[in-house]
């Protein structure tokens, strides 16, 4: 690694990544887990004396209960973000769903958020609000706040945001011949 004089830009990669986990969600999904255990462990071995209708129901129940809280922890357990010279992708959970695809001549500009809450969002999660705009929030800590042209916002809490904000406003720039920053 070479050092920089004061004034000359470090080249950044061609594609960054960062990365924002929860682990607090694990206990969630285990929750999910063991009531979907519960619903096949009754539906296995029942000894309810009281008709079919209740053990269907409470089989049913706990089993869409279980696939709704498991399912629905583990696609926000973690965030990815990339972004490379054309686009910003935001990947969630271990299959990458939902996923969203912004290209950077879509974005108007990007900023550094020293703070991000799910209280702010309304939780966890893939979430909207009328007068945020939209964001993927899985922990609490920094964040990238995106301005789109069409004047939406869409923020992501992501580890070394810092570094994503820069990465994206270089990339903004126009790169014509002989501009000097």
């Amino acid at each position: 690694m070479r050092d920089h004089r004061h004034g000359e830009h470090a080249p950044h990669p061609d594609v960054w990544t960062g990365r924002a986990t929860n682990r607090v969600q694990w206990l969630l999904a285990l929750v999910g887990a063991a009531c979907l255990a519960l619903g096949i462990a009754l539906a296995v071995d029942s000894a309810w004396e009281s008709g079919i209708a209740p053990l269907a129901m409470a089989v049913v129940g706990c089993i869409a209960a279980g696939l709704l809280v498991l399912f629905g922890t583990l696609a926000f357990v973690h965030v990815a973000l990339k972004v490379d010279r054309e686009c910003l992708e935001v990947r969630c959970g271990h299959i990458g769903v939902p996923r969203r695809r912004i290209p950077l001549s879509h974005v108007a500009g990007a900023e550094f958020a020293p703070l991000v809450t799910p209280r702010h969002w309304g939780g966890w999660g893939y979430r909207w609000r009328p007068e945020k705009g939209t964001a993927v929030v899985v922990r609490r800590g920094e964040g990238v706040v995106l301005r789109l042209w069409d004047g939406h916002t869409f923020t992501i809490t992501v580890d070394d945001a810092e570094a994503a904000v820069r990465i994206i406003r270089d990339r903004l720039r126009p790169t014509a011949p002989g501009t000097v920053y």
